[in-house]
C-alpha cells in the first residue's frame, strides 16, 4: 500500500508553488560587475579605435596595420599575423597570438580571460572563442572567466564554438561547428557536439 504524507505535511515547502523542488531565486537586479576606472576608459577607447579604423580598414593588405592596432592596446601578435577586419577582440590586450597565424573574417575573440593562439594556426571565420561564463549557483548570477590556449599549428575551423577554459592541443583539428567544451589532444581531428577526438592526423607533407 502506498504510504500517504501526514494530513498537516505542508507541501509546497519541498516542492514550491510550480510543483517542483524549490531551487531559490536569482537577483539578477544586483548582479553587477565592478570593472576600474581603468578597464573602463580602455573599453571605450578600444571601442572607438575599432569602429573608426579596425572595422573599416580594407579586408586585403591591411593586416600589418590591424595588428599594429591590437599592440597598441597591449595585445602580443608575433610576425606575419593575418587578422581579418570584421574580427571581435573584446580586449586586446588580453589576446597572444604567435607567428604566421590567421583569424578569419567575423571570428569573435570574447576575452575577458586571456586567450592565446600558438603559431602557424588558424582561427576560421564565425569561430566564436568565449572566456566568459556565469556562476549560476550564486543569486547575483555573477560574470566570470578562464583562459582559452590554442596550440602552435592547430585550426579551429569555420563556426565553432570554443568554451571557457578550454585548450586546444598543438597541431589539433576541430572541425566545423563543434563544441568544445573540454581540453582537446594534441594532433587529433576533433568534432562534434560535445566535440570529441576522433583520428589523429595525417603528417604535414614535407
Amino acid at each position: 500500500m502506498e504510504a500517504k504524507p501526514p494530513a498537516d505535511h505542508d507541501l509546497d515547502a519541498d516542492l514550491g508553488r510550480e510543483g517542483i523542488p524549490d531551487k531559490g531565486e536569482l537577483n539578477l537586479a544586483a548582479s553587477r560587475t565592478q570593472w576600474s576606472k581603468k578597464i573602463l576608459i580602455k573599453r571605450v577607447l578600444w571601442g572607438t579605435v575599432w569602429t573608426l579604423l579596425f572595422r573599416p580598414s580594407p579586408r586585403l593588405f591591411f593586416d600589418g596595420f590591424r595588428c599594429a592596432l591590437l599592440r597598441a592596446f597591449g595585445a602580443k601578435i608575433g610576425s606575419g599575423v593575418k587578422i581579418a577586419n570584421t574580427v571581435k577582440v573584446l580586449y586586446p590586450w588580453e589576446l597572444e597570438i604567435g607567428d604566421g597565424s590567421w583569424v578569419g573574417w567575423n571570428a569573435d575573440i570574447y576575452n575577458y580571460a586571456r586567450v592565446k593562439i600558438g603559431k602557424q594556426a588558424v582561427v576560421s571565420q564565425y569561430s566564436y572563442l568565449c572566456t566568459g561564463t556565469h556562476d549560476y549557483t550564486d543569486p547575483k548570477f555573477p560574470l566570470i572567466f578562464f583562459p582559452i590556449t590554442i596550440g602552435d599549428q592547430a585550426w579551429v575551423a569555420a563556426d565553432c564554438f570554443v568554451a571557457p577554459g578550454v585548450t586546444i592541443g598543438d597541431g589539433a583539428i576541430v572541425a566545423s561547428r563543434s563544441v568544445v567544451t573540454k581540453d582537446q589532444p594534441a594532433w587529433m581531428i576533433c568534432a562534434g557536439h560535445p566535440c570529441k577526438p576522433i583520428k589523429e592526423r595525417p603528417a604535414i607533407k614535407s
